[in-house]
């Protein structure tokens, strides 16, 4: 299992591995950019779909096996899963920092790996025209830089 017991004094704090937890989001991202349910992917690699949900919130470690066959259904290559992995997070890594507790503030805040974000960009590669998800995609920057934030900071 991907959790881990860590003694601080009298307490034991205990929770999923942050790089567990990475790896189940990159799972999860990409499983959703394809528009696959949890269900389809876990047919495809001979599971239920309850083990997919836990091995996307980082409850269960994704053994080495199971990573090769992910990479494959998911068409991407094994280190997809790790990329993007902020240096905390793989510093925290029991064989880096035994007696690490707990995912990072950042990684739980990471707007990648929320639901939200996840569904809006499956529903913008459903939009079949390309030059209406360039204006969406235009309108939606306008939108950002109206409201403060970094919306330069975005690429084609």
């Amino acid at each position: 299992m991907a959790r881990r017991s860590v003694a601080l004094g009298d307490h034991r704090i205990s929770g999923p591995n942050p790089v567990d937890v990475h790896v189940g989001g990159r799972v999860r991202l990409r499983r959703t950019l394809l528009g696959m349910s949890q269900e389809k992917l876990g047919e495809a690699i001979g599971l239920t779909f309850q083990q997919v949900q836990k091995y996307e919130r980082g409850a269960n470690r994704v053994g080495a096996s199971r990573l090769f066959d992910l990479s494959r259904v998911l068409d991407v290559p094994v280190g997809f899963f790790f990329d993007e992995m902020p240096n905390d997070v793989a510093a925290s890594s029991p064989a880096q920092r035994p007696g690490a507790a707990e995912p990072s503030p950042e990684q739980e805040l990471d707007p990648l790996v929320k639901r939200e974000t996840l569904e809006l960009v499956r529903a913008y590669y459903k939009i079949q025209d390309p030059s209406i998800r360039k204006r969406l995609f235009e309108m939606t920057k306008a939108l950002a830089a109206a409201g403060g934030k970094d919306a330069d900071k975005v690429e084609d």
